[in-house]
């Protein structure tokens, strides 16, 4: 099992120096709003994912008025004890380390101690655009397949560079088109084993994610009336991305991008045939949020032999006490995870922690 059993803050956000111990499997964060809870989940996501869950840069978390940041975190996996090192330098370079040894790529280090987040703002996954299920999918596939990540991180870096060579006034010119058939080339390979994985895995991933959504949002009043479907959308579906990316030239010189890709791909969401954010109420967009982050730690877990971190902010808001129940159940007595929950009313959240009938741990902020 995979445990946090210590973290060290210097510096960070509402930090300028902190230390907690974590001794059980469940822990609720309790406190006002403003005083650190979500700080300390980021803190935690930084120990796996080697970045920030809430911020886009490195520079926005740092406590104001300092430079640079560290975070230590002691884990525990089966028998084996890691030292997980991340400091932000004042230069803006950012270190990672384990048991004092430094990564050379920051991406070598995803997927050794895997999280997963729910939080308020996640709601865009649900109602945003498409770029929010893709992000969704290319994470939770980083995490349990390092090949698929490295494709990943190359097709993104031609995607810039065809990008760029596009609003480039001569491209026109004979060295400048053969360089674009060069990143076509570059870019089809690696969009093509991204297309090809997201299939693979989506096949049986789709069918969890609703079974998951069934068990969330049934009640006794109407077990089965929340009938949803899901579906990959891809561009590659029509031809392969080689010839994709050939006839959407003109298209793609006209609007100084490219338009067809994998970096376009999407997942569909219906309701009784019809979109489920137009339809659905806000417990069932919290639903189906909870089945996509319960269905992603329970294949991590499958993939890599223990369960993720669990990392749930603020899930309580706008949940009947139907939803908390099944949710709780599943985080804390079924998943395996070590989870960390956090809410501004300590008393809901040891009421609700102590109806599972688990050890946990109350830290209040």
């Amino acid at each position: 099992m995979l445990r946090l059993q210590k973290i060290a803050l210097t510096q960070f956000k509402n930090y300028p120096h902190f230390e907690l111990g974590f001794s059980q499997q469940v822990v609720g964060i309790c406190g006002p709003n403003g005083v650190g809870k979500t700080s300390l989940l980021d803190a935690i996501h930084y120990l796996g994912l080697t970045k920030s869950y809430f911020s886009r840069h490195d520079e926005q978390v740092v406590q104001a008025g300092c430079q640079g940041f560290r975070i230590e975190g002691h884990l525990q996996l089966g028998q084996t004890q890691t030292l997980i090192t991340c400091i932000l330098r004042e230069n803006g370079k950012k270190e990672f380390a384990a048991n004092g040894t430094p990564y050379e790529r920051l991406s070598a280090h995803i997927g050794k101690f895997p999280v997963v987040v729910i939080a308020p703002d996640d709601a865009v996954l649900i109602t945003g655009d498409s770029k929010e299920r893709r992000s969704f999918i290319d994470q939770l596939l980083s995490q349990i397949d390092a090949e698929y990540l490295q494709h990943l991180i190359r097709y993104n870096r031609y995607l810039l560079q065809r990008n760029a060579l596009l609003k480039d006034p001569a491209v026109a010119t004979p060295s400048n088109r053969s360089l674009l058939e060069v990143l076509d080339e570059q870019l089809a390979t690696e969009g093509q084993f991204i297309y090809e994985s997201r299939c693979a895995f989506l096949t049986s991933f789709i069918p969890q994610v609703i079974e998951e959504y069934r068990s969330i949002a049934s009640s006794d009043e109407s077990p089965l009336r929340e009938t949803i479907s899901i579906s990959y959308q891809s561009h590659l579906q029509q031809e392969p991305l080689h010839s994709l990316l050939r006839h959407s030239r003109q298209a793609d010189l006209g609007a100084q991008r490219t338009t067809k890709g994998t970096h376009r791909d999407d997942l569909v969401v219906t309701m009784h045939q019809q979109p489920f954010r137009q339809l659905a109420s806000q417990g069932q967009r919290k639903s189906l949020l909870f089945a996509l982050k319960l269905a992603q730690a329970a294949v991590i877990k499958q993939k890599k032999g223990f369960a993720p971190l669990l990392l749930l902010d603020d899930v309580f808001e706008k949940l009947d006490d139907n939803r908390i129940k099944n949710l709780l159940q599943k985080v804390g007595s079924e998943a395996g995870s070590q989870v960390f929950i956090t809410d501004t009313s300590a008393d809901r959240l040891d009421r609700q922690l102590s109806n599972l009938g688990i050890p946990f741990q109350l830290v209040s902020l």
